[in-house]
Parts: C-alpha cells; structure tokens; sequence
C-alpha cells in the first residue's frame, strides 16, 4: 500500500491546521505524528482516514498487490482506527460487536471470537453489555479490533489513553506482534508507551503556515 499525500492541507473555518504537506509513505513503515495537544495530529489521522476532505491538495492511495488507485469514497475498507472519540455500540456484548465489525472488516489469520476476547484478556465481561465496561475496558476492545483487522493501513491516536500499566504492556505486546506489511500512523505525545516502535516522524507544527 503506498499513500502520498501532495500539498495537503486542512481548515476549519478561516485556520489552518496544517498547510502545504507533502508526504509519501509506503508499506512497511511506521510513523509517529507529533505535536502539542490541539496542533491538528488528530485532524491529520481523519483526513488520511477519508473521514475528513483536504481543503487543498491531494491523498492518493494505491494498492500495490492490485496496482491500482483506491478511490477516497473507498478507502475506508483498507483502514482500521481507534481513538478515544470514535464510540462503540454501547448496547452491545462483545460477542455481538464482533460479529458486525467482522461483516464490515474481517480479522487477520481467521481469528475467531474465542481468540479475540482470548487476545483482549476480557473472557470474564464477555456476557456484560459494553456500557458497563470501564474506559480502560473499552479501549481494549477498539484497540484489539483495530490492530488485529486484516487491513494495510492502521491508525491509532492516542493508543494507551485509560490504560494502566498492565494493559499499556499488553498494547506493546499486540503491536509489536501485528506491524508486518502495513502502514501504521500512530498520533502521540508519548512516543515511550504509543509509539516505541515508529521508525519516522511527522511533525504537525511544521505545517501550520
């Protein structure tokens, strides 16, 4: 997978929150975006997603295996995400979770549910609705269906937010395990515990005229 970002920017309003970057990044790597807390690196991880559209510039995705552009309406279908502001069906067990994002995104080598709660270490909540997790809990379990999704690109944001250490361990651990031919973008301001293994780094404040 190869993404290249030309001159792309992004504005809310009349402000920039990053201007004239041009990037290219291809699979396998990994990238840590830095920055101050609200300088636009997660601004960044959205508009890579597609969730947002560059004000100026463009994001081509290519599929290297397939040798052809991804269209941006589509991209979606390559990327997994997690971040502290995207939700989950609160109504729903962890089985039932699983079950949709498997439909939309299946998970690397066939894992099966009993794996992937097996992986997530939450085999004792599996019967309690999502909504009574703890945020330590939940961020598990995004954290698990993204990192195990069988897809090229992976974005985290903030990957250990309401984690202890334990669980900051077992994020280390699954990572490390799960970086093998795909792009991973991690936005951090701890790069000791989220982003220990990124090889290059993007700095957000270098874009802001």
């Amino acid at each position: 997978m190869k993404i290249t970002l030309e001159d792309t920017g992004k504005k809310y309003n009349r402000e920039w929150i990053f201007r004239n970057l041009s990037l290219e990044i291809k699979s396998p790597s990994s990238y840590v975006i830095s920055g101050s807390n609200g300088s636009g690196k997660s601004t960044l991880l959205k508009t890579i997603s597609g969730f947002e559209t560059p004000s100026e510039g463009t994001i081509i995705y290519q599929n290297d295996k397939l040798k052809h552009v991804v269209s941006p309406e589509l991209i979606y279908k390559q990327v997994s995400y997690a971040a502290p502001y995207i939700d989950v069906f609160d109504e729903y067990t962890i089985q039932e979770l699983f079950n949709f994002y498997c439909q939309l995104k299946p998970l690397k080598n066939g894992i099966d549910y009993k794996e992937f709660i097996s992986i997530i270490e939450l085999e004792k909540t599996k019967e309690k609705a999502i909504k009574n997790f703890s945020s330590g809990m939940k961020q598990r379990v995004k954290l698990g269906l993204a990192i195990l999704s069988d897809c090229p690109i992976l974005l985290l944001d903030e990957p250990t937010s309401n984690l202890d250490k334990n669980a900051i361990d077992w994020y280390q651990n699954l990572i490390k395990n799960n970086l093998e031919n795909r792009i991973v973008l991690v936005a951090s301001n701890n790069q000791k515990d989220e982003s220990f293994f990124c090889e290059k780094e993007v700095n957000i404040e270098e874009y802001k005229k």
